[in-house]
This record gives structure tokens, sequence and C-alpha cells, in this order.
């Protein structure tokens, strides 16, 4: 199994504040859309409260140490070895986030999705450092900001050396 994480940063690898999204990148979402479709995700549930309900035509899997939480449409576990353990027959499987299960997940993972948002944005959330040196940078595509997305951004995808 391929353990996949998504994350869109900023510059600064800010990634939310007050438990949302920094900006509206219609462009983004797609992109997430596109690569998680089909796959079960893994997020922390801070995460799952920032959307709010489970994300259609996916498999989600909650990491929670609340012992008797129950979520229609959800699986709940207490660790992301748990949730690993439920998709071993899976071929590849998204980390949607927050920061901890990022954390947690890094040195586990195979491959980075990265959406670079340009400029530093405040924020009380970020994505762990990574070291440049395991990491092998196999696709980037740049995109200026247009009249749908406010903000150049930028697509870029690692794999584990």
């Amino acid at each position: 199994m391929m353990l996949t994480i998504v994350v869109a940063m900023a510059t600064n690898r800010a990634i939310g504040k007050d438990n949302k999204l920094l900006w509206h990148l219609p462009a983004d979402l797609k992109h997430f859309k596109s690569l998680t479709s089909g796959h079960t995700v893994i997020m922390g549930r801070k995460t799952y409260d920032s959307i709010g309900k489970p994300l259609p035509n996916r498999r989600n899997i909650v990491i929670s140490r609340q012992q008797d939480l129950e979520i229609p449409g959800i699986e709940v576990v207490s660790c992301l070895e748990d949730a690993t353990a439920l998709c071993n027959s899976e071929e590849e499987v998204f980390i949607i986030g927050g920061a901890q299960i990022y954390t947690a997940a890094l040195a586990v993972t195979g491959k980075l999705e990265i959406t670079i948002v340009e400029g530093d944005f405040e924020a009380d959330t970020f994505f762990p450092e990574t070291d440049p040196a395991q990491w092998k940078e196999v696709s980037r595509t740049a995109f200026p900001a247009d009249e749908k997305n406010q903000l150049n951004y930028t697509f870029l995808t690692l794999i584990r050396r």
C-alpha cells in the first residue's frame, strides 16, 4: 500500500487558522478531488470537523482520541496504525490532514502531493518540515492567478528516495 499525503500549504508552510483553510482555490479543490476520489482518505477529527461531512465517493477514516466517538458514514480509529491496518489491501491511501496526522504519517509516507500557494499567511497550523534529501521531485506544474484562483500556485509531486 502506498501512503500519500495530500496538502495545500503556503510558502511559509501554513495550512490553516482557526480550523479553516487560508484561501479559496477552486483549481486546488478540483485537483484534490481528482487525486482522492475512489480511494480511502484518512484525517484527524479536527480536519473532519472543518469539512463537516464524509467526503463523497471515498472511504473516510477519522483518527480521534475520543474513545466513544461515532460519526455516521465514517470509520473512527484511535491512531494512524489502526487506520492504515484497515487499508492493507488497497493500492493507495491518502492522508489529508491535519498537522498532527501529517507529522505522524510523514515517516511512513511514500509520496507527497503538495499544492504550494505563493505567499506567507498568518496561521496557527503548519505542515511539518521535510528533509529534501529524502524526497525526489517527479512533477511540478505552476499556475498564475486568474479570475477563479486569486493566488499563484504550484502542484508538486514528490516520492521518497
